[in-house]
């Protein structure tokens, strides 16, 4: 009996690196759009049930904060502040304070490792999570203004401002939300950081600039929610400076880049661990 090597019968030439060449054909690379797509999907339908009643009470509050200063400021610019901080609230509470938490039980827990072995990038899962809290903001966002200015007597004309102010300011405090749960090395600090930035957000926002003293001033502008509340309250009077109120929302998208940014770096770091 002979044996006849298999490279030397007809076709296996052409079949054998044939096979070779589709068991090294890897899969196409995992994008970013889709995988943000699906990560926002999950998260929403996940957070639906379980954040509505929380954003209850982040509106409720804010407007609680309208109606309460409605006894200490008439109208004019101070007005126009407390709407415009209280507004951004809502987008504060959700961002920073839920966000951090969030993250920060998420690491605890161990469901980083749950989404390390997904074939989404780091980028997706942040994005993707800041997104979907950021989009229960908007509702609750629009209830208060829409009183705030019924209350103060301000116009609804550019309300549509909201729609570009709620994202950007989202984006910058989201991005600081999730850094804060990720980094933090304890759930409780990060509830605790969350809880301190919503304070932040709460007294350096609502209350008019012109009544702090220059070390507040100085920390309520390091604070990006700050330049959504400005943009928004620019856009009560009679002619707003369209080219103002532009130049606050690019400070609000640069902030936003950044703390993504950070808050992808700091999901890297803390899934690989």
């Amino acid at each position: 009996m002979s044996v006849v090597p298999a490279e030397v019968l007809p076709g296996a030439a052409t079949s054998v690196p044939g096979q070779a060449r589709r068991a090294a054909e890897l899969g196409p690379p995992v994008r970013l759009w889709p995988s943000l797509a699906a990560v926002y999907r999950a998260q929403l339908s996940r957070a639906r049930v379980a954040r509505i009643p929380l954003l209850f009470v982040a509106t409720f509050q804010s407007v609680g904060i309208a109606v309460m200063m409605r006894g200490v400021v008439d109208s004019g610019p101070e007005a126009q502040a407390v709407v415009a901080g209280s507004s951004v609230l809502v987008v504060a509470y959700v961002a920073l304070n839920l966000l951090s938490q969030y993250f920060g039980q998420l690491r605890a827990s161990g469901g980083l490792d749950h989404y390390a072995t997904l074939p989404v990038p780091p980028a997706a899962v942040v994005l993707g999570a800041a997104a979907a809290y950021a989009s229960f903001t908007v509702p609750g966002t629009l209830v208060t203004a829409i009183v705030g200015c019924a209350l103060f007597g301000l116009p609804l004309s550019n309300l549509w401002v909201l729609l570009a102010v709620i994202p950007l300011a989202g984006a910058a405090l989201s991005g600081l939300g999730a850094a804060c749960g990720l980094l933090a090395p304890r759930p409780e600090l990060a509830t605790l950081l969350g809880q301190l930035g919503m304070s932040a957000a709460l007294l350096l926002g609502v209350l008019p600039a012109d009544r702090m003293p220059g070390v507040v001033r100085f920390a309520r502008d390091l604070l990006p929610s700050t330049y959504g509340v400005e943009a928004y309250a620019r856009t009560f009077g009679p002619d707003p400076d369209w080219a103002v109120v532009l130049a606050d929302l690019g400070v609000c998208a640069g902030v936003g880049v950044i703390s993504l940014a950070v808050a992808t770096r700091a999901y890297r770091r803390a899934a690989v661990r």
